[in-house]
């Protein structure tokens, strides 16, 4: 949290325009899987180009949020954003279906998906030394670059945390 704050009062980080920018490209996204299977469904080839144009503005607003990233942490990120996205309307059909249970499921399940996409693009987390089955493993980075925070808090519990914290959609 401390190196939110420092990051927000050096202006760099804007973390509120920053989640709406975030649920925009989730909606670009769902825009783009609408496009393909309407194309699949019509093979109407005007769906490829749309689906074409809107790719083009889901990767320029991903590279305002993403600026450094290694590997595969571009595509891991748009990943968890789309996740996130369908975890999300799943969660609201069950709603609408009166399934407070699995629609309270399916939403903790997005915000955990969106609350990593939060720690991985702001260096919160250091997933180099983690194991697949075990969310617990994954190291929150300090501000000496020291693994801080492993064991029995598991990392969606302590980055829902820190997003609630840090980021305000209602600050203007």
């Amino acid at each position: 949290m401390d190196k939110v704050k420092k990051m927000e009062k050096g202006h760099k980080l804007d973390l509120s325009s920053d989640q709406d920018l975030s649920i925009a490209i989730m909606n670009l996204i769902s825009m783009e899987e609408h496009f393909f299977f309407t194309y699949g469904k019509t093979k109407d080839k005007k769906y490829l180009d749309l689906l074409e144009q809107v790719r083009d503005m889901r990767k320029s607003a991903l590279k305002r949020i993403i600026k450094d990233y290694e590997g595969e942490v571009w595509c891991i990120s748009k990943h968890l954003l789309a996740a996130s996205m369908r975890f999300m309307e799943v969660g609201t059909k069950y709603l609408t279906k009166g399934d407070k249970s699995d629609a309270s499921d399916m939403f903790n399940k997005s915000y955990d998906l969106y609350s990593l996409f939060w720690g991985l693009n702001l260096g919160l987390v250091d997933i180099k030394d983690t194991k697949a089955t075990k969310s617990d493993n994954i190291a929150f980075i300090s501000e000496d670059k020291k693994p801080v925070q492993k064991g029995t808090v598991t990392i969606f519990t302590k980055l829902g945390q820190l997003v609630q914290k840090a980021i305000d959609c209602c600050k203007e």
